[in-house]
């Protein structure tokens, strides 16, 4: 991972083979907010939420990752990245949805911005979802 940071801005760069979520919390954000994220991905999976659970898609080869958003947030002592995908497979077929697991192939580009004075909390709700609580 190669990084810099000024104030509330972090631009971080994902090199191939890392692990999109795990080197997300490897930051050590408790609160901020995924803007923008370029690259390639592979051994994707992404998720849908049907109601009551995901329903998964993997896709193992490499895909153009277009648009890449989501927070970062605290449950109790673990830290929750909730992020989303746009990519584009071979061909331009455009799939999205939940990140649930992904791998760097090549380079990922990530923009985000850290919050001050803002606290992101996420609690258990009825639809079996951790709702994000901002304070």
């Amino acid at each position: 991972m190669i990084k810099a940071e000024h104030e509330c801005e972090l631009m971080v760069r994902l090199k191939d083979g890392e692990e999109l979520i795990s080197s997300f919390k490897e930051l050590s954000l408790d609160s901020g907010v995924l803007l923008n994220g370029v690259g390639m991905l592979r051994d994707l999976e992404l998720g849908y939420w049907n109601g009551s659970s995901y329903e998964v898609k993997r896709i193992t080869e490499p895909v153009e990752l277009l648009s890449l958003q989501g927070n970062f947030a605290r449950k109790d002592e673990e830290r929750i990245v909730h992020c989303h995908a746009a990519v584009a497979q071979h061909g331009g077929a455009t799939l999205g949805g939940h990140v649930i697991k992904a791998t760097v192939h090549n380079t990922a580009e990530i923009f985000i911005y850290k919050l001050a004075g803002i606290t992101l909390e996420r609690k258990m709700e009825e639809t079996g979802l951790a709702g994000l609580y901002p304070r």
